[in-house]
């Protein structure tokens, strides 16, 4: 069975869904934004990592965030925001989501952190680089986790995090590998964000 994140022991409430990316929380505490493809598994992993099993609302249909949806734990908010690059969803759509997440990026002084989510399985997509860009412009601390991780063996696991380490220009050490079903790793990235919060100043 495998280890429960940290952030599990800590109670967790859903705070609310904002349309202004400036929204003010209260109180004030660090900030940890979710983002990734709208098909990644962020509510999957956000239960995983609270160890509540519908905390975050898991859809069966892509592109369902489209606020930004609060969690908030004694040490911390997470933060759950619309996944780029569904293409269903209209073309204004889209072009809203992304300035909102670019909006958040750009304008959101309280954001302590993003964690990245990508799927292990696949090299980074169009949408991915573009978001890497927004990412590297913006400054921001962030923590790439590779999802899914499930999905593959061990082999496998080895070769695509090699694989995305060299697609993404990272350290190795700069990525964490997850699975919401197994709970491979939920521990550990538990374990970053709480001490990433635990560094951060009052």
């Amino acid at each position: 069975m495998a280890t429960p994140s940290p952030l599990a022991r800590h109670p967790a409430e859903f705070v609310g869904s904002f349309p202004d990316p400036a929204h003010r929380l209260e109180p004030a505490l660090p900030e940890f934004a979710f983002i990734g493809r709208s098909n990644v598994g962020k509510s999957s992993l956000l239960n995983a990592l609270t160890g509540r099993r519908a905390l975050a609302r898991v859809s069966s249909t892509p592109g369902k965030t489209q606020l930004l949806n609060v969690y908030r734990l004694d040490p911390c908010y997470l933060i759950d925001l619309p996944g780029y690059g569904w293409a269903r969803a209209a073309k204004g759509e889209r072009e809203g989501y992304r300035r909102l997440l670019e909006r958040v990026l750009q304008t959101r002084d309280s954001l302590s952190g993003v964690v990245w989510l990508l799927d292990i399985r696949h090299p980074p997509s169009k949408d991915d680089q573009a978001f890497h860009a927004l990412l590297v412009a913006s400054g921001r601390p962030v923590l790439a986790v590779l999802t899914k991780a499930d999905k593959l063996n061990q082999t496998g696991r080895a070769k695509a995090l090699a694989d995305r380490t060299i697609e993404l220009g990272l350290e190795a050490d700069q990525l964490q590998v997850v699975s919401s079903e197994t709970g491979l790793g939920i521990a550990d990235l538990g374990t970053a964000i709480l001490a990433a919060a635990q560094e951060i100043p009052a």
